[in-house]
């Protein structure tokens, strides 16, 4: 993997030492270009996802990137004006940054936290003679209209998309997680020529799959003898969780079927309330994990558990997905049964689908999953060579590097 001498700039509310998804996502990235000869900074806020006064230096060198950490508000993610607040900051302040940064030949790599901050990026890429590449971690406003929690006028909401188009239009790629979201900017009228698809991954260097009685947490928690179900990450409003805990009610008899829920998210905290006053006692809910133990809680359980509502098919793709394929863990998929990760789950046979409320189908294959291990480990070895096949780390940094020496060219 080579890259040329241009300095590309990435721009996202999180990096390094933050551990949320795309901060992760964009830290190895960002240290894999730098090892190909790349030089990288990153614009960020000072902020971690899960504590907003964190504060962190303004300056850093972290892997070889350089990190800028600009100013802003810091209300937090619990209320939607405050969120507001800390949105507008980072546009302003990051906007200046990239100003500051950017020179002719360069390139801005923009994310999408916070939403729309491609449209600021076009603009300062147009004025400095840069080029935009634009990475759609999910596609906004149309994810929040899909939740109906789109607080935006109609007449702003219509011209931010046709500026949020605009700046698609400009770029010189639009990097996208699936081919769903390939589809959606197409019908925008994105040209194909200007979307390059390249799947999220789950580390760049996964330790080897671990056998679940090889976990350090499992044993903690005393589940060796349960047939654990597990969730790993945010559960959030993208996702559903009804499904899941009336399968749980439907098997509060069977003492050893254990729902191990490893994160937060608005959802996650709903479905915490919603167990307690059911009086349940088969699930157990840890916060976040650290990236180093990450391996080990994904080996705690048997089989994994990932969710999208239907109507963000295209819009967001989880990607959770890949770190139970990289686990060797077989993978039940809560959605729509005809979507992108149920399609991919049954054409590599690492696990199974279900549809959204149907609890008592997905009762029914616990059970039969729990009576199988035979079953199991071949569905885990199956999702464990899809992952090594078409959504490790390594090729994702090959197809990155392909779209930054394409863009330098251009």
């Amino acid at each position: 993997m080579t890259c040329g001498p241009a300095k590309i700039v990435f721009v996202n509310r999180y990096f390094y030492p933050d551990q949320s998804a795309t901060s992760q996502l964009l830290t190895d990235l960002a240290a894999a270009l730098v090892q190909a000869g790349g030089r990288v900074h990153v614009i960020c806020s000072r902020q971690r996802y899960d504590d907003a006064n964190a504060r962190l230096p303004a300056t850093d060198v972290i892997r070889g990137v350089v990190v800028h950490r600009v100013w802003g508000t810091c209300f937090g993610r619990d209320r939607l004006w405050g969120r507001a607040l800390d949105y507008g900051a980072f546009y302003l302040a990051g906007t200046v940054a990239m100003m500051r940064l950017l020179n002719r030949g360069d390139i801005i790599v923009a994310k999408t936290d916070p939403p729309l901050i491609s449209i600021p990026a076009m603009a300062v890429a147009k004025i400095r003679g840069a080029s935009l590449v634009n990475w759609l971690q999910d596609i906004f406003p149309e994810v929040a209209t899909a939740l109906s929690a789109n607080p935006l006028p109609r007449v702003l909401d219509s011209l931010l998309r046709r500026l949020r188009d605009w700046s698609l239009h400009s770029a010189r790629f639009n990097v996208v997680l699936g081919e769903r979201m390939q589809a959606r900017l197409q019908q925008a009228g994105v040209s194909l020529a200007k979307i390059r698809v390249i799947p999220n991954w789950a580390e760049a260097a996964p330790a080897a799959p671990k056998m679940v009685e090889c976990s350090d947490l499992r044993a903690r928690l005393e589940l060796s003898n349960a047939f654990v179900v597990g969730y790993s990450g945010n559960l959030g409003r993208a996702h559903d969780f009804r499904t899941v805990f009336d399968a749980a009610q439907l098997l509060r008899s069977e003492t050893d079927i254990v729902f191990l829920m490893i994160g937060g998210g608005a959802t996650m905290a709903q479905l915490q309330r919603s167990v307690t006053d059911a009086g349940l006692d088969n699930f157990r809910f840890l916060p976040y994990q650290s990236r180093e133990l990450v391996s080990d809680s994904l080996a705690a359980a048997d089989v994994h558990w990932v969710t999208l509502v239907p109507s963000l098919e295209g819009l967001i793709v989880p990607s959770k997905y890949y770190g139970i394929l990289a686990a060797a863990r077989p993978v039940v998929f809560i959605g729509d049964a005809d979507g992108e990760l149920a399609r991919d789950i049954r054409s590599a046979v690492c696990g199974d689908a279900v549809a959204i409320g149907a609890a008592q189908e997905l009762a029914t294959l616990l059970q039969k999953w729990k009576a199988d291990p035979q079953r199991r480990s071949l569905m885990g070895r199956n999702g464990h060579q899809r992952y090594l096949e078409q959504y490790c780390a390594a090729r994702a940094f090959k197809q990155w590097s392909l779209v930054i020496e394409q863009t330098v060219k251009f």
